[in-house]
C-alpha cells in the first residue's frame, strides 16, 4: 500500500511538472509568433486555435481519464487484451475522430462564414486533421494512467509541444520570409499540431517496449459501458480544463462580427481582435503564476476523507485558495501596473493597452476559479463544475453579442472578465455548500494590501523612471527594465507577505525554498 501510494503521489507530481512546462511553452510561443506574422497572422492562427485545442485537451485530459477509470476498475492485476478492450474502444474513438475530422472539414467555409472571414476556410480544414490522432494518444496515456504510470504521459505531452512549437514558428518564419499568404502560413502552424501529436504517439509507443500494456487474457467490457464511461465522464472532465479554451471559442465566432457591428471595415476587424488576443498568452502565464502552485496545496481526497479527517482536509484546502488569492492578486496588479512597456516590449507598440489591461484581470478570477474547482472535483463534484463552465460559455457569447457592437474589445475584455466571475461566486456558492466549515474569506488582508502597496510603488516609481526620467524605448531596454521591476516587485511583495504574518511557518515550509523563506519569518520574531 505504501508503495503504491508513493508511486501515485510521484506520478502526480511528475504531471504537474509536465503540465507546468507544457502550460508556459503553449503561452510563451504565442509572443514570437504574433512578432513574425502581425495582428492580422496572430488572429489568423487564434480564430483556430479552440479547435486545436479541443482536440489536445480531449487527448490529454478527458478521454484519457476515462479510459484510465476503465483500467483502474477491471485490469488492476492484469494488462487489458487486444481483442476484448483495444479494438472495441480503438474503433468506437477512431469513428469518433473520423466524423469529427469529416464534419469539420465539411462545415469548414460556414465556420468561416459565422465567424465573419469566408478565408478562414483553409485553415480550419487543416485544423480538422488533428482530431485524428487523438485516439492514438489518449488510449496509449489512459492505459498507463490507469497503471499509475504517468511518466509516458509526461513525457509525450512535453515532447508534443516541443516539436509543435518548434515546427510552428520554423515555418512560420520560413514562410514569412518567402511572402507567402497568412492565411496558408495558418493552416501550416494547425497542421504543425497534428505533427507535434505523431511525435507524441511514437513516444508512447516506445513506452510499450519498457512496459507492456497488452495481455493475450480477454475480459470482454460491454460497449455501453465504455462508450457511457467515455462520452459522460470524458466528456465531463474534459470541460472543466477548458475554461479558457471556451472563452477563446466564443470570442473566436463572435469578436468579428461585433466590430463590424460596432463601426469597422473588415480589415480593421481582423487587425483588432489579433490585438484582443495579445492578451491570451500573457493571461495564461499569469494563471499558472497565480493557480500552478496553489493547486499543489489542493489534495487528490475525497468524501470519505473529508469525513473522517475533515480539519486536516479544510485546511488544504484553504491553504490552496489563499495561496492562489495571493499569487493571482500580485501578478494581476503587477501585470496591469506594467502592460504598456509590456505590450511595446512583447507585441512592438502599446495599442489596445486600456482593453488589455481590463482582460487581465482574469488572471485574478480565473485562478481562484481553478482552484475552487479543482476543490470540488476532489470531494466527486466534477459535474457541476462542468456544467457551471458550460453555462459560463453561454453567458460569455451572450455577453459578447451585446457589449463588443457598442464597445468594441474593451466590450470583450468586461465580458470575460465577468463571465469567469459569475463562475467563481457558483463554485464559491457550491463549495460552501458542501463543505461549510471552509472559510474563504478569512485571509491575511493587512499583509495583502501592505504587499500589494508596497509592491506597486516601487513598481510604478520604476515604470515613471523609464518613461519619463530615462525614455526607455528600445526592446533591448524594455525587456531588461521589466525584468528588473518584476524581480524587485515579487521579491518586496513576497517579503512583505512573510513578515506581515501572511504565512503559517507549516505553510512557509510546505512551499518552494522554504529554508530560505523561513529565514525572513525568523527575523520577524
Amino acid at each position: 500500500m505504501g508503495l503504491g501510494m508513493k508511486r501515485l503521489f510521484h506520478g502526480a507530481f511528475v504531471l504537474a511538472v509536465a503540465g507546468l512546462i507544457t502550460k508556459i511553452l503553449s503561452a510563451g510561443y504565442r509572443v514570437p509568433f504574433q512578432n513574425i506574422v502581425g495582428d492580422k497572422g496572430f488572429y489568423i492562427y487564434q480564430q483556430v486555435y479552440p479547435f486545436l485545442g479541443i482536440a489536445a485537451s480531449l487527448a490529454l485530459y478527458g478521454i484519457p481519464a476515462a479510459v484510465s477509470r476503465l483500467v483502474a476498475e477491471h485490469y488492476r492485476r492484469t494488462a487489458p487484451s487486444l481483442r476484448s478492450f483495444y479494438l472495441p474502444i480503438g474503433s468506437f474513438l477512431v469513428g469518433m475522430a473520423v466524423i469529427t475530422c469529416i464534419l469539420l472539414y465539411s462545415a469548414a467555409p460556414q465556420i468561416a462564414d459565422l465567424m465573419g472571414d469566408a478565408a478562414l476556410m483553409q485553415p480550419l480544414q487543416a485544423a480538422s486533421f488533428i482530431f485524428l490522432a487523438v485516439p492514438f494518444t489518449s488510449i496509449l496515456r489512459g492505459v498507463y494512467q490507469g497503471k499509475q504510470n504517468m511518466t509516458p504521459t509526461a513525457v509525450s505531452q512535453v515532447v508534443e509541444q516541443l516539436v509543435r512549437v518548434g515546427l510552428i514558428l520554423a515555418v512560420t518564419f520560413l514562410l514569412v520570409r518567402s511572402g507567402s499568404d497568412l492565411y496558408e502560413i495558418g493552416a501550416k502552424a494547425a497542421l504543425a499540431s497534428l505533427v507535434g501529436a505523431s511525435f507524441g504517439i511514437i513516444v508512447l509507443c516506445l513506452y510499450i517496449r519498457r512496459e507492456p500494456i497488452i495481455s493475450p487474457m480477454a475480459q470482454r467490457l460491454p460497449w455501453g459501458y465504455i462508450i457511457k464511461t467515455i462520452l459522460v465522464y470524458g466528456l465531463f472532465i474534459c470541460l472543466n480544463y477548458m475554461l479558457l479554451l471556451l472563452l477563446q471559442f466564443a470570442d473566436a465566432f463572435t469578436l468579428v462580427s461585433g466590430l463590424l457591428d460596432h463601426g469597422l471595415n473588415l480589415e480593421e476587424a481582423r487587425e483588432w481582435k489579433g490585438i484582443y488576443d495579445r492578451g491570451q498568452p500573457l493571461v495564461q502565464l499569469g494563471i499558472v503564476v497565480g493557480s500552478s502552485l496553489a493547486l499543489a496545496f489542493v489534495p487528490s481526497v475525497t468524501k470519505d476523507q473529508l469525513l473522517h479527517e475533515k480539519k486536516a482536509v479544510i485546511s488544504l484546502l484553504h491553504g490552496g485558495w489563499k495561496l492562489s488569492f495571493l499569487l493571482s492578486a500580485a501578478a494581476t496588479a503587477g501585470l496591469i501596473m506594467l502592460f504598456p512597456l509590456v505590450n511595446e516590449l512583447l507585441f512592438k507598440d502599446d495599442v489596445g493597452t486600456y482593453s488589455l489591461q481590463v482582460f487581465t484581470l482574469t488572471i485574478f478570477v480565473c485562478s481562484l476559479t481553478l482552484t475552487t474547482a479543482s476543490m470540488l472535483e476532489t470531494i466527486g463534484k466534477w459535474k457541476q463544475t462542468a456544467a457551471i463552465i458550460a453555462f459560463g460559455f453561454l453567458l460569455k457569447w451572450f455577453l459578447n453579442e451585446w457589449l463588443v457592437p457598442v464597445y468594441g474589445i474593451m466590450g470583450a475584455s468586461v465580458a470575460t472578465v465577468v463571465t469567469v466571475a459569475c463562475i467563481l461566486f457558483c463554485n464559491i456558492y457550491l463549495l460552501k455548500r458542501h463543505v461549510p466549515d471552509i472559510k474563504l474569506f478569512q485571509l491575511p488582508w493587512k499583509s495583502l494590501f501592505v504587499g500589494l502597496l508596497s509592491m506597486l510603488v516601487a513598481v510604478g516609481l520604476l515604470y515613471v523612471a523609464a518613461v519619463e526620467l530615462f525614455h526607455v524605448k528600445t526592446r533591448i531596454l524594455l525587456l531588461g527594465y521589466v525584468l528588473f521591476a518584476v524581480v524587485v516587485g515579487a521579491s518586496l511583495y513576497g517579503v512583505t507577505l512573510i513578515k506581515t504574518g501572511a504565512f503559517s511557518r507549516t505553510e512557509l515550509e510546505s512551499l518552494p525554498f522554504s529554508k530560505h523563506l523561513l529565514r525572513f519569518e525568523r527575523r520577524k520574531k
